[in-house]
């Protein structure tokens, strides 16, 4: 199914969708639990859309499903500010009426950012030539958390998550907003979304209203944050295994 629009599949709204986080939530967990949940996908393409809503830019995701791990249909990338098809031969290309805003909002951001926080202690620039944001390691000992006023005052919006990852976006996109750009586009009924992470990069698509886990061994500030909102599943079991365990919980298909 990879590729494919919503007109090709013909039961767009109907299907399943699994928009899931990538690092401790898609990929972690168990060899086992991995392959089981990898295999059970495989296995059911014509009623599952699967879309990866992740920190991590195209490229990455491309040498992953190289080695192994299912292709998405769609990938929301760099912490919501790529939304992208992949093609039938597995090239990711944006899609540009869903990144306008995005383009717009960030402006031409990344140099006056990459200018103010230079030697900002505890930020490690990353190497990544990302297109609409700029995203930092983190030394949680060494951090001035005056970055955070610093970011605001450029117009745009900090994110810290896992007291590891520093990224600056353009104001008001994140992994929500655009997961929820790109459900309007599919036509996908958001009741039979199923949005999974793990991390405080996660929060604003699992807080979006619609079924949501987070996974097991999920940072404590994410948990925090999601208290008392019955639309998430707090699992216990860790990454791919805490997938499966959600979607069983919400009933939103079959399971191994």
């Amino acid at each position: 199914m990879t590729g494919q629009t919503a007109a090709e599949t013909g039961n767009s709204r109907d299907r399943f969708v699994l928009a899931t986080d990538l690092d401790g939530t898609f990929l972690g967990g168990s060899d086992s639990d991995r392959r089981t949940l990898y295999d059970w996908i495989e296995a059911h393409r014509a009623s599952i859309r699967l879309i990866f809503v992740t920190g991590r830019d195209p490229r990455f995701i491309g040498e992953l499903c190289g080695g192994g791990v299912p292709w998405p249909e769609y990938v929301i990338g760099d912490v919501g500010t790529t939304i992208a098809q992949v093609m039938p031969d597995r090239r990711i290309e944006p899609i540009p009426a869903l990144e306008a805003e995005i383009a717009t909002l960030w402006g031409d951001s990344g140099a006056r950012v990459r200018a103010r926080l230079d030697g900002h202690p505890g930020l490690t620039l990353q190497p990544t030539p990302f297109r609409y944001r700029v995203s930092y390691d983190l030394d949680a000992a060494r951090f001035d958390d005056s970055a955070v006023q610093v970011v605001h005052d450029m117009g745009l919006a900090p994110l810290i998550s896992d007291d590891r990852f520093f990224d600056v976006l353009p104001p008001g996109v994140s992994k929500g907003p655009s997961l929820r750009r790109l459900i309007a586009h599919l036509g996908a009924d958001p009741g039979r979304v199923l949005a999974a992470g793990d991390t405080m990069n996660d929060l604003s698509m699992l807080e979006m209203g619609i079924p949501a886990v987070a996974v097991g061994g999920s940072e404590p500030a994410l948990l925090r944050a999601l208290a008392g909102k019955t639309h998430v599943h707090r699992s216990d079991r860790v990454g791919a295994a805490g997938i499966l365990d959600a979607m069983a919980a919400f009933d939103l298909h079959p399971t191994p």
